[in-house]
């Protein structure tokens, strides 16, 4: 499964997005994968990866602090054990076909519900994570708004910025609605990398 959620990252991050991503063979993969992340993976009900998302600890190396600090515009990385870092989230868009309510895909929404769960089994609060306004605009549509770090720059062909997303139970409850589930959607024990 971790194979083909490498293969997913390869084709979203650089044969999709164009990326400066590290490549081997059919495989994206970088050295935050070397840090016994989490992952969430979203599959569908024949067992393929549909989505993902990695997670670390802002106690340790992360994305923002070595990667992209200069989307901090100066401040401080934020670090402590109720801050998660997320990174690499995505959705393989031909296998995620079937739409919420607001026309975004329903994998989408159960990988939302997914990372505030796996945040309040972490006793954390809050997730930093870098992104691009593209999918600024999709957290917005869904509800669960991004908290920015500070202005969007240029990294390649992307508009990226970085900021906060927080858990709240008014969060979950709207993405556990428009995901189309009752309730929990981890399936897997925590903190193992966990299959959602």
């Amino acid at each position: 499964m971790l194979t083909a959620m490498y293969r997913l990252r390869r084709r979203v991050f650089k044969d999709r997005l164009d990326w400066s991503v590290s490549v081997s063979g059919d495989l994206e993969l970088d050295v935050y994968d070397a840090l016994n992340p989490t992952y969430l993976i979203v599959t569908s009900n024949e067992g393929e990866v549909v989505g993902c998302v990695r997670f670390l600890p802002t106690t340790g190396p992360t994305m923002l602090a070595d990667t992209f600090s200069s989307l901090l515009d100066g401040q401080a990385m934020p670090r402590s054990d109720s801050i998660l870092e997320s990174s690499r989230f995505c959705i393989d868009t031909k296998l995620a076909t079937e739409l919420a309510t607001n026309g975004l895909s329903r994998a989408t929404f159960v990988l939302f519900a997914a990372m505030i769960e796996r945040m309040r089994s972490a006793r954390a609060d809050t997730i930093v994570t870098v992104t691009d306004v593209r999918m600024e605009r999709i957290l917005r549509r869904a509800g669960w708004a991004l908290e920015r770090i500070g202005t969007p720059k240029r990294i390649g062909e992307t508009m990226a910025l970085a900021g906060y997303l927080h858990a709240s139970d008014e969060a979950l409850t709207t993405m556990y609605r428009l995901a189309e589930v009752s309730g929990p959607v981890l399936a897997a024990p925590l903190p193992a990398r966990a299959v959602a």
